[in-house]
């Protein structure tokens, strides 16, 4: 079954993308700067109403994503906060020349450990996708989130499906970056993901909220693809969704 991981930047979004259907809460805070560390209030109330995995956001700041040693600190001491309650966790640290900050990604990893961690579309900044997919694999990630490098899922296809194949089953690639219901059925078909993430908001403004429908609507398309995919497999073993007819571009 495909993953829908639902990104909540308040604890009610999280409650209400739980009961529409989401299979993993991502919590943030700070929507404006693209997603922050929550507190440890908010992700007890969530989990005081949720029982599916809540993994919280390891950010102290907005911006870039090239920290100080205070701000790892900061981060060392969230994950050691978070930790109890938890389900996982979602960071990443970049090097100055925007490659996988290896050496300090492995610590939050192992501080992480065994919770399993997703290294964020801090990877989109990353100058060589293919090798630091090669480096956070080493860190000890167990996930990443990525758009293909591009603003946005549906122009990152083509690399969504490279780092797809590259990355078989030693990490899941997560798709991110404007994924709706509108272009979830396309990016499934172009990059054979199998888990996606998406803040389920329509509107473009900071009061925009998480659109129920939008989530239902999300996890409908996607358990449909799941059933045809297994469908497909049983009739003819080694077939999939993805190789079942031709494709053409997908509008961006």
């Amino acid at each position: 079954m495909a993953l829908l991981e639902i990104a909540c930047f308040t604890p009610e979004s999280a409650i209400l993308a739980f009961n529409a259907g989401a299979d993993r809460i991502e919590l943030c805070d700070n929507r404006e700067a693209g997603g922050t560390t929550p507190s440890l209030a908010s992700l007890l109330l969530v989990k005081g109403y949720v029982t599916i995995p809540v993994f919280v956001m390891i950010r102290p700041r907005g911006r870039n994503f090239n920290y100080s040693d205070e701000e790892f600190e900061q981060m060392l001491d969230d994950i050691d906060r978070f930790k109890k309650t938890a389900n996982g966790f979602v960071f990443g640290i970049l090097s100055e020349c925007n490659d996988v900050d290896t050496a300090r990604t492995t610590v939050l990893a192992e501080k992480a450990s065994p919770l399993p961690c997703t290294f964020h579309r801090a990877f989109d900044e990353t100058r060589d996708k293919l090798k630091a997919l090669e480096d956070v694999v080493a860190c000890g990630c167990q996930a990443v989130l990525t758009s293909g490098g591009a603003l946005a899922a549906a122009a990152g296809a083509s690399l969504l499906r490279e780092l797809v194949g590259q990355a078989g089953d030693r990490i899941q690639v997560i798709v991110g970056g404007g994924v709706r219901t509108k272009n979830v059925v396309r990016l499934a078909e172009l990059t054979n993901a199998h888990a996606y993430h998406s803040s389920a908001i329509l509107g473009d403004t900071a009061e925009a909220g998480i659109n129920v429908e939008e989530v239902r609507q999300l996890k409908t398309f996607l358990r449909a693809l799941s059933a045809f995919e297994g469908h497909l497999s049983a009739a003819a073993p080694g077939v999939s969704a993805i190789s079942a007819g031709p494709s053409t571009p997908m509008d961006e």
